[in-house]
């Protein structure tokens, strides 16, 4: 069955239907879900998600593009210290990271800096993964990760976007690479390129949903019922079979979330 490893159910695009698409997943061949959060609310719901469905678990944190969520609310970080330490189906911290594309100004990075290190240091506390974005920020973002891979930390970078030399580096740091809808893209080469040269057993299968649909779906909101088209061009790529992929990235997921 598809392990899921990155999903946004919370989000308010699956209001109208979201219980019954939920309820279906699991006759949909989708064994688990991580829904992930995003700011402090949305990491609140995740955690309410995860305790409705039983295939359903929780990542909490504060993605970068939201970190003044964090200023608002002084004891963020302690909410999501001591719920990430005391509810059992939050398995991971995440999304967070960086986001210089959005955010250009440098007084704005560096305070995004800050809030990775202090989540990072936080998952490192817990001894649990993180689930990393990071999009235009590749120097800063392997800067930081070396560090945190020498302190144990575990973690998989969500919608990779880097080149393939990148994402070895990460992999000899012990880091996952997270593969979803953009690999079944016509301009998505570098993740082709990425998927076909590094071990099957360092990826971890995701749809970023509601985002980032796959060919032929593109622009259409995604779900992960879509993630057979993901397993499919890894396939491909790969040469070999679909089965293979969806068992062996299912394994990856079940180690790595330790669940």
């Amino acid at each position: 069955m598809i392990f899921e490893t990155h999903a946004h159910y919370d989000d308010a695009r699956f209001d109208e239907d979201r219980d019954a698409l939920l309820v279906s997943l699991p006759g949909r061949n989708i064994e688990m879900v991580i829904n992930v959060g995003s700011d402090l609310a949305s990491s609140r719901r995740c955690v309410e998600l995860a305790h409705k469905y039983d295939f359903i678990r929780a990542a909490v944190g504060v993605h970068p593009s939201d970190i003044a969520c964090l200023d608002e609310d002084p004891e963020g970080l302690r909410w999501i210290e001591e719920t990430a330490g005391s509810e059992k189906k939050v398995v991971a911290i995440g999304e967070i990271g960086l986001d210089y594309y959005w955010d250009k100004e440098p007084a704005v990075q560096a305070r995004q800096r800050q809030r990775f290190a202090e989540q990072l240091e936080l998952a490192r506390r817990l001894d649990l993964p993180v689930i990393i974005h990071s999009r235009d920020a590749a120097e800063d973002t392997l800067s930081i990760l070396k560090d945190a891979a020498k302190k144990g930390t575990r973690g998989v970078l969500h919608c990779y976007s880097y080149s393939p030399e990148l994402a070895a580096e990460y992999v000899k740091l012990g880091y996952y690479i997270g593969v979803g809808g953009v690999v079944t893209f016509k301009n998505g080469r570098k993740l082709k390129e990425t998927v076909e040269q590094i071990p099957l057993e360092r990826i971890l299968v995701e749809t970023d949903c509601p985002y980032m649909a796959p060919h032929p779906f593109r622009g259409e909101r995604n779900d992960s019922t879509y993630i057979p088209y993901v397993i499919q061009e890894i396939a491909k790529l790969r040469e070999i079979t679909e089965s293979e992929v969806e068992d062996v990235t299912n394994r990856n997921a079940h180690a790595f979330f330790s669940v």
